[in-house]
């Protein structure tokens, strides 16, 4: 697996990916409990978002009904968190990954950044993991509604992954062993801030297609810009 250090400009840095998000198959056993079922309806949406991920918009359904529409909505929602949390999520099956990072960074200073990053989203995501859980508990009162409780699987729908991105960052600190690799299209992303516009978007398009990284525009578009 590889993991790219991107620079954002000044001291800013965030960890980019392109591995697809391939959920372990949970099995009958451990399934059982809340928590078990929540992440078999987890992995189930996980492998459903990252089919749609990668099907093209006119080889996707032509039926236009509400419910269509909506479970569109829905697993473009879904497939919108993958992308935000597909690096954590790879790295908890992972222990040794190479790291990717400017050629005008020493292996020493990117490690700094690297746990720097690591600390930072594994202590966001145990602060969300708490507000989720309080507020999935106080939504579970509308299942005397009729209806799916939508409410509910959204707030437990982010529990769950929280608690994965939490387990891929644990795993990052702690256990994998990184290698470093200098790679010299990084370092021309940290001019990418003095360009506007369609320059700018072109720019990331040229260095996205040296690294042969596809998505890599729009990790800009979500995170940098």
């Amino acid at each position: 697996m590889d993991v790219y250090v991107i620079p954002l400009g000044g001291e800013r840095y965030e960890l980019y990916c392109e591995h697809s998000v391939d959920p372990e198959p949970v099995v009958e056993h451990e399934s059982s409990g809340l928590f078990g079922r929540l992440r078999h309806r987890f992995a189930t949406l996980l492998r459903d978002a990252e089919a749609r991920r990668h099907q093209s918009r006119d080889a996707r359904s032509v039926d236009r009904s509400w419910m269509t529409r909506a479970q569109e909505r829905m697993m473009a929602w879904v497939a919108e968190r993958i992308a935000e949390q597909r690096l954590l999520w790879n790295l908890r099956h992972e222990n040794e990954v190479t790291l990717a990072h400017p050629a005008d960074m020493t292996f020493a200073d990117v490690r700094v950044v690297l746990d720097r990053v690591l600390k930072r989203d594994y202590d966001r995501h145990f602060r969300w993991l708490v507000i989720d859980s309080i507020l999935a508990a106080g939504s579970a009162a509308l299942a005397v509604l009729p209806g799916p409780n939508f409410v509910f699987y959204y707030f437990a729908f982010r529990l769950v992954g929280h608690w994965l991105s939490m387990q891929g960052a644990r795993q990052g600190l702690r256990r994998i062993a990184w290698v470093g690799r200098t790679c010299a299209p990084l370092a021309e992303l940290r001019n990418v801030g003095t360009l506007q516009g369609a320059a700018r978007t072109q720019f990331i398009k040229e260095v996205s297609a040296r690294l042969q990284l596809q998505h890599l525009t729009t990790f800009f578009d979500r995170v940098a810009i």
